[in-house]
């Protein structure tokens, strides 16, 4: 990964990795607003029909 504030982006998927966290637990984590790890969870929960940002 390259790109600006891409250690952002590796932080919230190396969390879910190491935490081994399933999609269920994703949906239900709070992530801080606004930022790019949001992302990890809004494409899980669009993912399953459950977007909150369109």
């Amino acid at each position: 990964m390259i790109g600006t504030e891409v250690t952002e982006l590796i932080q919230g998927y190396a969390v879910a990795k190491t935490g081994e966290l399933a999609e269920s637990d994703l949906m239900h984590t709070v992530f801080p607003h606004p930022t790019l790890s949001e992302m990890l969870h809004e494409s899980v929960l669009a993912a399953y029909g459950k977007a909150i940002h369109f």
